[in-house]
């Protein structure tokens, strides 16, 4: 086989087939490429100096991988009826804490972002302290789209060309998703769900409908697939939960991206293993992505390679600390080469970390990895 492009490489194996080699992504959407910058963080985050995806962009240039382009952007119109006020409360040499007021015609939230000059930003305060009181409030935050504005996705595409596959994002409701809007994390979402399940099913309702049309507009922009699923969506909710709240949503994704040619993969760093028993048999997604390893996650790569890889293609599981950031060039070489014999065989997988590669991992080892499939991971 003739040597492909990057982007027709992750496309092949998205799709379940077998390219040239074994495809190299390490998910590095964060860290890494600020790092690089040699900025500092909140620069990227906060003054968009240089935009997330931009940076991505030149770590991806200046490692050569095969670019998973995640971080795809597509912007929605709405009557958008909530107008943000924003003041600096506290800045240090090392962060700076910004208080947002956002006002609805149902009254007012407030939440806090902390911006951190070398690791990525945290809500330090979130929206929702009370959903009796604040759902009526949340709503506006959920508005019918009307349509989108595609500018930044064509520049991506265009920037982007054959490094990659460009991906854009639709989540899925569930715990993992409410985690972002309740102060107090999981605990007060978890209270929450118990105690007021009827505000919670509409929070549910509203997410649904409005991940829908965004997915719909999302493939009408036609970029390489479709990215949805979410960060904890198992470790943060039990599989029956996973069940009720998020699976009827991704199964709706799924179907109309497949109706309309579309590749979808879920990322779901964390717990996984039910979610691909699940995703194989009542979905029609077409790939998965960190399956991490323990202690992290629950995946074994060859089981789930036996199991499943007729089915989805796979996307992982390097270690991001015991082998991307602390192992040695040895330790990576003989990690990437075991997950391409535990899962490389016919195609359909590509090399990738765990969630998110630390800031500090030697670059060194991520160049190891790329001198790995480009030898050992060839298929002819």
């Amino acid at each position: 086989m003739d040597e492909l492009t990057a982007r027709e490489r992750m496309l092949i194996a998205l799709a379940n087939g077998q390219p040239d080699r074994v495809p190299f992504a390490p998910d590095i959407s964060n860290m890494i490429p600020c790092r690089l910058t040699g900025k500092p963080f909140w620069k990227i985050y906060r003054q968009q100096d240089p935009p997330l995806w931009r940076a991505y962009l030149g770590a991806l240039k200046y490692f050569k991988f095969d670019g998973w382009f995640e971080c795809g952007r597509l912007d929605l119109t709405h009557d958008w009826q909530v107008e943000t006020t924003t003041r600096v409360v506290s800045r240090s040499a090392e962060r700076i804490v910004e208080r947002r007021v956002h006002h609805t015609p149902a009254g007012d939230l407030t939440s806090e972002r902390t911006y951190y000059v070398a690791d990525p930003p945290t809500t330090t305060e979130k929206m929702v302290k009370d959903i009796v009181q604040d759902l009526p409030r949340l709503r506006y935050f959920y508005p019918e789209p009307t349509g989108y504005d595609d500018t930044v996705l064509r520049e991506q595409r265009r920037e982007l060309g054959e490094l990659g596959a460009l991906g854009v994002g639709v989540g899925c409701p569930g715990f993992h998703s409410y985690f972002d809007l309740f102060d107090g994390g999981l605990e007060a979402v978890t209270y929450a769900y118990l105690d007021h399940p009827e505000e919670m099913e509409e929070l549910r309702r509203l997410q649904h409908r409005y991940f829908l049309k965004r997915a719909e507009m999302v493939i009408d922009a036609r970029p390489d697939f479709v990215l949805t699923g979410g960060s904890g969506a198992i470790t943060m909710q039990s599989p029956d939960l996973f069940r009720k709240l998020t699976l009827p949503t991704l199964k709706a994704i799924c179907e109309l991206a497949h109706q309309a040619g579309m590749l979808t993969q879920v990322h779901c760093c964390g717990k996984e293993r039910a979610l691909l028993e699940l995703a194989a048999e009542e979905t029609e997604l077409d790939s998965v992505n960190p399956l991490e390893p323990p202690p992290m996650g629950d995946c074994d790569l060859a089981e789930v390679k036996r199991t499943f890889g007729h089915r989805l293609s796979l996307m992982g599981n390097l270690h991001t600390t015991d082998v991307m950031l602390r192992g040695t060039l040895e330790t990576v070489e003989r990690a990437a080469k075991d997950a391409i014999d535990a899962a490389g065989e016919g195609g359909g997988f590509i090399l990738s970390t765990g969630d998110q590669c630390g800031r500090d991992t030697p670059d060194a080892n991520i160049l190891k990895a790329i001198e790995v499939v480009k030898t050992y991971g060839r298929y002819d």
